[in-house]
């Protein structure tokens, strides 16, 4: 029984200190995709730029990413990856200002590979959760203006 104990105390420890890992390196990894989606959309010719992080509430989304604002616009992106056959791939969704996904582009050699073939339906679901969650990012970037 004490050896069951042990080994939950470290089990349950390393969860603790990864999850504190991954929220004190939020603002690294929102940095270092910033530079990495400006890579590549000039290295696919794409005038857009994303020019910062949109720090929504906690809670108030609800699909796992990350939302920038894009240089000289009021649109916004949204960085999420997305399963294909097993293997995650990085996708992103410009969404207009009035919350509706204009466009999701693959943001890799391999999600540029797959995209053809991923399922029109899947975009779809995804594309419906990404304007329901871009309400509430626009709702809450507004109270912040207006406080």
């Amino acid at each position: 029984m004490k050896d069951k104990a042990i080994m939950l105390g470290w089990i349950i420890g390393l969860l603790l200190l990864i999850s504190v890992l991954w929220i004190v390196t939020q603002p690294i990894q929102s940095r270092h995709l910033l530079r990495t989606v400006n890579n590549v959309l000039a290295n696919n010719d794409d005038s857009r730029r994303v020019s910062a992080h949109i720090q929504p509430k906690a809670g108030n989304t609800n699909i796992f990413g990350y939302w920038y604002s894009l240089k000289g616009s009021q649109d916004k992106m949204f960085v999420f990856g997305a399963f294909s056959d097993g293997i995650l791939i990085p996708l992103g969704a410009f969404v207009s200002h009035d919350c509706v996904v204009k466009e999701i582009i693959p943001l890799s050699a391999h999600a540029a590979q797959v995209f053809d073939f991923f399922p029109k339906s899947v975009l779809d679901i995804y594309a419906a959760r990404i304007e329901e969650a871009a309400h509430d990012v626009t709702a809450a970037l507004t109270q912040a203006v207006n406080r």
